[in-house]
């Protein structure tokens, strides 16, 4: 069996007379990109909290790294090197692309946003040219001096995606990266996700587009009431009846 990364063993939460998660086990392979889909209400996001460390579970173990992180804070795990993106991105509207992609690095290494931005960001060279890479990575250097506050809601995915990537994480979670995205902006995150999985980085996707989850997953996790119904590979869930009958609408 391959490495994990993340390790979840037995997790219950429960919400008054509510469980909100039950019995969840799951195996995050270290490289891999591994989807987590489900109807409304039927978790996601309670076990996403779980899993960067807003929430507690009631019983259960989570290891990152090997590490158990149940009672860290969510600033804690991600020093860690669990970085994740929220559905609605988070960026600094009034800097240039450029400078965005800068200051998680900075942060990450200072453990803080004390730095005086106009003044510390240019001098330093070594992570303005990280920056620099990782922008023409993803096809945005031509915009880096750009003000990130006017670009499309696809672009400024884009840059948040950066500004994780910037800061090395060993696991990547993302939360719906395609929500509110034209068809034209959800191909080109489509592609970009493709390009970051052939650099081996290990990704969490929650997402509710099912065209991007069988387009990068390597496994696939369905919750449904809490509980997790099935994991497999994307052809292994597309053939499964409960699955089917449980998410993805029945036959074909």
């Amino acid at each position: 069996m391959s490495e994990s990364v993340l390790k979840i063993s037995n997790v219950n939460k429960t919400f008054g007379g509510l469980k909100a998660l039950t019995d969840i086990n799951l195996n995050i392979e270290k490289g891999k990109v591994h989807a987590i889909i489900g109807p409304n209400g039927a978790g996601k996001s309670t076990l996403l909290n779980v899993i960067i460390g807003l929430l507690e579970p009631d019983t259960g173990e989570v290891l990152f790294d090997n590490k158990d992180v149940i009672g860290k804070q969510a600033h804690e795990i991600n020093q860690m090197g669990l970085v994740r993106v929220f559905q609605t991105p988070e960026i600094f509207t009034d800097l240039s692309l450029l400078e965005n992609v800068m200051i998680p690095a900075l942060a990450k290494r200072d453990g803080s946003f004390k730095f005086k931005i106009f003044r510390d960001l240019a001098d330093e060279k070594d992570i303005m040219n990280e920056a620099v890479d990782i922008l023409a990575s993803i096809g945005m250097e031509d915009k880096m001096h750009n003000m990130s506050g006017s670009m499309s809601r696809g672009d400024k995915r884009r840059l948040e995606l950066a500004m994780c990537l910037i800061q090395h994480p060993k696991l990547l979670l993302l939360d719906e990266p395609t929500a509110g995205m034209a068809r034209h902006d959800t191909n080109q995150t489509i592609e970009l996700l493709k390009k970051i999985k052939e650099g081996g980085m290990t990704k969490i996707i929650i997402e509710h587009d099912m065209h991007v989850v069988f387009s990068v997953a390597d496994t696939i996790s369905v919750l449904a009431r809490g509980k997790i119904i099935a994991t497999g590979t994307p052809d292994e869930i597309k053939g499964n009846p409960i699955v089917q009958e449980a998410y993805l609408g029945g036959g074909e």
